[in-house]
């Protein structure tokens, strides 16, 4: 049942836009640590020249992050890596991979590699909505705007 505040105000959401809650990988090794931006739809993680973040002592194109159709970032691998969960089947990018969640931890080789997105913007986060608290306690949301077509870079 809605409360009278929530009829006044209409359903919540955490749906940001597109690429909001600054996206980013940090990065480790030996003790040391920076952060990268994930401001682009397609981040190509390896050794080669032509990588947005090149790493030494990896394969060529080792990992790629992708920024899909339905605002998630997702880790596709393309050489030897250990991840926090099991790759699946992921439609949306038509390749097996992980739908990255804040603190979701993979490493490359002698790299070790978190993604981190603020929280009203990482869909699955407790109180995000789609998942891990929607329909509970809850007011369920309104469904998830349009991405589709040109997307602005979010600062």
């Amino acid at each position: 049942m809605s409360s009278p505040a929530h009829a006044a105000h209409g359903p919540t959401t955490t749906h940001g836009p597109w690429g909001a809650g600054h996206p980013h990988l940090i990065v480790s090794q030996g003790g040391t640590h920076r952060i990268f931006p994930l401001d682009q739809d397609l981040v190509r993680i390896g050794s080669a020249p032509a990588c947005e973040l090149r790493l030494g002592g990896i394969d060529a194109v080792h990992a790629e992050v992708r920024h899909e159709e339905h605002d998630e970032y997702v880790l596709i691998l393309h050489g030897p890596a250990t991840t926090s969960t099991p790759l699946v089947p992921i439609e949306s990018v038509q390749a097996d991979g992980e739908v990255l969640r804040t603190g979701a931890r993979f490493t490359l080789g002698p790299w070790a590699l978190v993604f981190a997105r603020d929280e009203f913007a990482d869909h699955g986060r407790p109180y995000g909505g789609r998942q891990g608290g929607e329909g509970a306690h809850q007011q369920r949301q309104p469904p998830r705007p349009d991405y589709t077509g040109p997307h602005p870079v979010v600062p």
